[in-house]
């Protein structure tokens, strides 16, 4: 199995063990939410892929991260277990994915993350302890949508100030612009496009991380689903 040094980042012994655990746990659950099951190739597509996220210093820095649209855990499951002293909101609003979540966080004992089986709007209506208003420092999403609708779901999650990082392929000027357009309606603004294709899962993927600026823009969050069906910022 590859260690954690492909994606240019080292971790303790302990995390690495965990990690393995949950790929471990990939490969022989039938009911785990992903089609890689190959033990080398989900370390390589989800593992050191999650990682990646830890070459943003504001992202690495975070202590209360929350993980919009988690799926099967990646990447906020592994960045639970490698930031030992962060706090992370796994957000998913599948059932058999957030019990497979439940599962591996149990196998791997991780004791740092906690699965919201909520979609992201209505977790996001509400301030701590009922709701994730304003609670996090940093919010991830990886293969879950637009730019200019994963900004929307993620300003009212972040506190001011806090960061949007975000996995995405290879660059789309249509999808960034939308974004730009997007902007002030959100709340966010681009930060820093960063490609870390000699690390990942995909030797096309890019991070991208943006910034909440101020306060969360008034109507924010929409009813859930209309920041994909509606996005801010189309054309």
């Amino acid at each position: 199995m590859s260690d954690d040094t492909e994606a240019g980042i080292e971790v303790s012994e302990p995390a690495r063990a965990r990690l393995r655990a949950v790929v471990e746990l990939l490969e022989r659950d039938a009911r785990a939410p992903s089609s890689v099951r190959d033990p080398d190739e989900a370390w390589r597509v989800h593992v050191a892929d999650s990682l990646t996220g830890l070459r943003i210093e504001e992202l690495r820095s975070a202590t209360r991260i929350a993980d919009v649209g988690a799926g099967a855990g990646f990447p906020g499951l592994v960045l639970a277990i490698a930031l030992a002293g962060s706090r992370v909101d796994l957000i998913e609003s599948l059932g058999r994915k957030c019990d497979f979540m439940r599962r591996a966080m149990e196998t791997a004992q991780v004791a740092n993350a906690r699965v919201i089986c909520q979609r992201a709007e209505t977790w996001a209506e509400a301030e701590p302890p009922r709701g994730g208003r304003g609670a996090y420092g940093a919010v991830t999403a990886r293969a879950v949508g637009r730019l200019s609708t994963l900004a929307e779901l993620a300003s009212p999650l972040l506190a001011e100030g806090g960061v949007l990082v975000a996995w995405k392929g290879r660059r789309d000027g249509a999808e960034e612009a939308e974004l730009e357009r997007a902007g002030e309606r959100v709340g966010m603004e681009p930060v820093e496009i960063r490609w870390v294709g000699p690390y990942a899962g995909s030797r096309h993927r890019h991070l991208h991380v943006l910034r909440k600026r101020g306060l969360t823009p008034a109507g924010l969050p929409r009813r859930p689903g209309m920041a994909k069906k509606r996005p801010f910022g189309k054309a």
